[in-house]
Formats: structure tokens, sequence, C-alpha cells
């Protein structure tokens, strides 16, 4: 098997429909080990370690956020949050057989009883082929209005 445009394409699909339905399980089963998910803090950002970043979490904290949104003590979550993320058609930046660079523009609601919050993103992923698997080796997360203020973000865009 080797990466096709189509295949990238619909695994940025697949993952965000995974974190609509709350399969988050089945979505940390799609990170590889090394991984990294960065949400920057400020507009074009390119250091995630020597500049403070909204989110900068390795696999260990990802399954410990995750762990945390399903714990019977996360007071926060109860109810739970849901989100929706609506995706533009998904730009192949770079594809070879086995590695591919997503870029997705795309909104993301996040709702919990009356409060609701909407953040317009930009999402690249770093995509690679792993035992006939895509997996996803890192992936940032930039909000467009990413120097205002605004509330939590609960879940995961």
């Amino acid at each position: 098997m080797m990466l096709t445009k189509d295949s990238v394409i619909d695994f940025v699909h697949d993952e965000a429909w995974m974190l609509d339905q709350g399969q988050y399980q089945d979505w940390l089963s799609l990170w590889l080990p090394e991984a990294i998910y960065w949400m920057p803090l400020n507009w074009n950002q390119q250091d995630p370690v020597n500049e403070t970043s909204l989110l900068y979490e390795d696999n260990f904290m990802l399954r410990l956020r995750v762990e945390r949104l399903h714990g019977a003590r996360t007071f926060s979550q109860k109810p739970k949050s849901r989100c929706h993320h609506v995706l533009n058609r998904p730009r192949v930046v770079s594809l070879t057989d086995d590695a591919a660079e997503v870029v997705t523009q795309m909104h993301y609601v996040e709702t919990r009883l009356d409060d609701q919050m909407l953040l317009a993103l930009t999402v690249r992923h770093q995509l690679r082929l792993v035992d006939g698997a895509i997996r996803i080796a890192g992936k940032r997360v930039d909000i467009l209005n990413c120097d205002a203020a605004f509330g939590n973000i609960q879940l995961l865009p």
C-alpha cells in the first residue's frame, strides 16, 4: 500500500468524524508514539519550545487529556462538551509513497450547556504510512484569531 491523495483526504475527514463522535480511544490509535499536537499562541509562530503555546502535547499528554474527559470526577464535563468540525476540502501540500502533509481550513464548534464557541482554524497534518495504516506524525492547529481572548477549549479541534 502507498499513500494517495484520496486516502489522506479521507483520513483527515475520518479523524474529524471520530472527534465529533467522541471516539477518543480510536482517535488516539491514529497517533504515532513520537507525534506532537501543537496549537500556537501567536500568529505564524515558528517555535513551539521556546515560545508559549496554547497546546504542545506529546502522546502521554494526549492520553491524559482523553482520560480526563472520561473521568468520573471531571465535574467540568457534566454534562459533556460536544464538538462539530466543518472542513473545507483538505489540500495535499506534499505526498510521497509513505508521507504526506495536508492543510485543512475548518470551522470548529464546541458546545456545553448554553455556551457555544466557534473557532476558525487552519490545521496542518503530518501523516506517515506505518505497517499499512496512515498515522499522525504531527498536527498543528492555528486559530485564526489566536490573539483574541476566548474561553477554555475543552475538547480537541
